[in-house]
C-alpha cells in the first residue's frame, strides 16, 4: 500500500487532500520522492527482503489449498445454475446461435481471468484484485473494487439461498417447511465449512465441482449416443434438420443473441476465484497458468458444446426458462427420475456459489480492513487461520435475503439477480483497467511482467471494458427488471462516494503507520 501511494505522489505531485493522498502529512517527510526511493520503497516490502507481505492483507493465511482445489475452484466459477437452469430460456429466445452468445462472452472471460492470472504471478494475494487496484489505482480504486465486488456475492448470496430453497421445496417431502426456514438452514451450513478452515472449504467446492462436471459428462455421452443412433427424441429425429427446420441457426435474428448476453456474462460470474484462491496455495506459480489455461476449452467444451448439442436435440421453441434443459431432452426421452437428478445437481451449483461467495468476501474485505477502508472488526482472524469477520459481514446481509424470502417468496430471486450483475460487470472493468496500468508501468521499468501474459495488450483491455459496458447497457432493453436495476447505479454511487468521506482519515492513518513500519 505504501509503495503505491508513494509511486502515484511520484507520478503525480504532492496533494494536500488525504483523500487524494493516502499518506497524508508523511509526505513532507520524504519529500522529493525519486524513483530511487520509490524502487527501495518497494524492496524494502517485498517477501524476500522483510519476510513479510507487500500487502498486510496477506499475513496470517495458511497455504493449504492443493493445485486440485485451484483446479476444481476454476470449473467450478466456470459452470453454474446459468447453465444448469438459465440455458433452457435463453436457447427459447435466442435458438442455436446462444452457444455464439456463450463462446463470445467466454472469450472476453477468459480475458478477464487470464490478465488477473498475470497480476497473481506479479504478485499472489489473498485480496486479489482489491490489492491490485491499491497498488495501480490507489486506495479510492481499491474502495471501490473491493466494496463493488461485496454487493456482487452479497447479493448472489440473496439469489442462492433463495434459489436452494425454491430447488428444495421440488421435493414433497420438503414442500411444508416455509421458503425462509430452507434459506436460513442453507446458509448456516455453508457459514460453517467456511468458518473452519480454508482446506475445508477447498475440499466442499472440489467435490461439487466434480458433481457439475460429471452431470455435463454424462448428459453430453447421452446426448452423442442420441445423434449418433438417429434415436426419436420427443418425436424428433435429431441431427441439423432440427436447426434447419425451425428457423436455422438465428431463428428470432440477430437482436435477441445480442440481448441475451448480459445473462450470459453473469453466467461466467465467480471465475476471478482462481486469483482469491491464489493467495492460499503453495506454488501459484505452477497452479494458475495451468487452472487459467484451461478455462477456454471448458467453456468451449461444457458451455458452447452443451449449448450445440441440445440444439441439435429439439427445437429451440420446446426449451423453457422453468425448466433445466437437460431435463427437458431426458424428460423426452423417457428417462425417469432425470428432473431429481438435475435438481439436486442445480441445488449442488447454488450451494457452490453461495460457498465461492462467502470464501471471497472474507479475503476481499480483510485487505480493505487492513487499509482502513472496511469496518475493523472485518481484518480479524481465527486459530485456522479464516477472516472470519469478513464471513460474518457477508453472511449478515445473506440473513438480509432470508427476510426477503419470507417478506415476498415469489420475487426474491429477480429482485437480487439483477443487483449482482452491476456488482460483477464493474469487478471485471477494474481488473482489466488494473492490467492497463501494470503493463504501462512495466514498460516504464517500475515493475516486471512475467513470462504468462495477457496476449493483445492493451487493445485487449479496451475491447473488454467496451464490451463489458455494452452488456450492461443493454439492461436498458428490459422494461421490468433491468431499467430499473439501471437506475441503481447513481444510488450506488452516492453512497460509494458518502462512505469515502467516511473512511479516508482512516485510510490515511493506516498508510501512515505502514510507512513508519517499513521505515523504522
Amino acid at each position: 500500500m505504501v509503495v503505491c501511494a508513494a509511486t502515484q505522489r511520484h507520478d503525480r505531485g504532492t496533494s494536500a487532500d488525504p483523500a487524494e493522498n493516502p499518506l497524508g502529512r508523511t509526505t513532507e517527510r520524504i519529500h522529493p520522492v525519486s524513483k530511487d526511493a520509490v524502487h527501495t520503497a518497494q524492496v524494502a516490502a517485498t517477501p524476500e527482503a522483510t519476510g513479510t507481505p507487500a500487502d498486510a492483507g496477506d499475513a496470517g493465511y495458511s497455504k493449504d489449498l492443493k493445485h486440485r482445489h485451484v483446479n476444481m475452484i476454476a470449473i467450478g466459477g466456470a459452470i453454474g445454475t446459468g447453465l444448469f437452469l438459465g440455458a433452457g430460456g435463453r436457447l427459447h429466445d435466442a435458438g442455436p446461435a446462444l452457444a455464439l452468445a456463450y463462446l463470445v462472452c467466454g472469450v472476453f472471460a477468459f480475458f478477464v481471468v487470464r490478465a488477473l492470472g498475470e497480476l497473481v504471478l506479479y504478485r499472489p494475494s489473498s485480496g486479489s484484485f482489491v490489492s491490485y487496484a491499491r497498488e495501480f489505482l490507489g486506495e479510492k480504486g481499491a474502495y471501490v473494487a473491493g466494496w463493488m465486488y461485496f454487493l456482487n456475492w452479497s447479493t448472489t448470496g440473496i439469489a442462492d439461498i433463495t434459489a436452494i430453497a425454491l430447488y428444495t421445496h421440488y421435493w414433497s417431502l420438503f414442500t411444508p417447511v416455509p421458503q425462509w426456514v430452507l434459506a436460513l438452514i442453507a446458509l448456516a451450513v455453508v457459514l460453517a465449512v467456511n468458518l473452519i478452515s480454508v482446506k475445508i472449504f477447498g475440499e466442499m467446492e472440489f467435490w461439487f465441482a466434480i458433481v457439475k462436471v460429471a452431470t455435463l459428462v454424462a448428459f453430453m455421452c447421452v446426448g452423442i449416443f442420441l445423434l449418433a443412433t438417429q434415436h426419436d427424441v420427443g418425436g424428433q429425429t435429431p441431427g441439423l434438420s432440427v436447426v434447419t427446420d425451425h428457423g436455422g441457426v438465428f431463428p428470432h435474428g440477430l437482436m435477441p443473441v445480442v440481448l441475451v448476453m448480459q445473462g450470459v456474462i453473469f453466467a461466467y460470474a465467480a471465475l476471478e476465484l482462481v486469483g482469491v484462491a491464489a493467495g492460499e496455495t503453495a506454488e501459484p506459480e505452477k497452479v494458475v497458468p495451468r487452472a487459467v489455461n484451461s478455462i477456454m476449452w471448458r467453456v468451449g467444451l461444457f458451455y458452447c458444446g452443451s449449448v450445440v448439442l441440445l440444439a441439435l436435440l429439439l427445437p429451440g421453441s420446446v426449451y423453457s426458462v422453468d425448466e433445466s434443459p437437460f431435463v427437458t431432452v431426458l424428460s423426452r426421452i423417457g428417462v425417469s427420475g432425470a428432473g431429481d437428478v438435475m435438481n439436486l445437481v442445480v441445488l449442488t451449483a447454488a450451494m457452490s456459489s453461495l460457498n465461492s461467495g462467502l470464501y471471497s468476501t472474507g479475503r476481499i474485505l480483510r485487505s480493505m480492513a487492513m487499509a482502513g477502508s472496511a469496518p475493523r472488526f472485518t481484518r480479524v482472524m481465527s486459530r485456522s487461520q479464516v477472516p472470519y469477520g469478513g464471513i460474518l459481514l457477508t453472511c449478515c446481509v445473506c440473513v438480509l435475503g432470508v427476510v426477503l424470502n419470507y417478506l415476498v417468496p415469489s420475487q426474491a430471486f429477480e429482485i437480487v439477480l439483477n443487483v449482482a450483475s452491476l456488482g460483477i460487470v464493474s469487478t471485471w472493468v477494474i481488473i482489466m483497467i488494473c492490467h492497463l496500468v501494470f503493463v504501462r508501468r512495466a514498460k516504464a521499468g517500475l515493475v516486471t511482467r512475467p513470462s504468462f501474459r495477457l496476449p493483445g495488450s492493451p487493445v485487449t483491455e479496451i475491447a473488454t471494458v467496451v464490451f463489458l459496458l455494452a452488456c450492461l447497457g443493454m439492461m436498458a432493453n428490459d422494461p421490468d427488471v433491468g431499467r430499473k436495476t439501471l437506475l441503481l447505479i447513481p444510488v450506488i454511487g452516492l453512497l460509494l462516494v458518502a462512505g469515502w468521506f467516511g473512511v479516508r482519515r482512516r485510510v490515511s492513518r493506516e498508510a501512515e503507520q505502514e510507512l513508519r513500519d517499513i521505515t523504522r
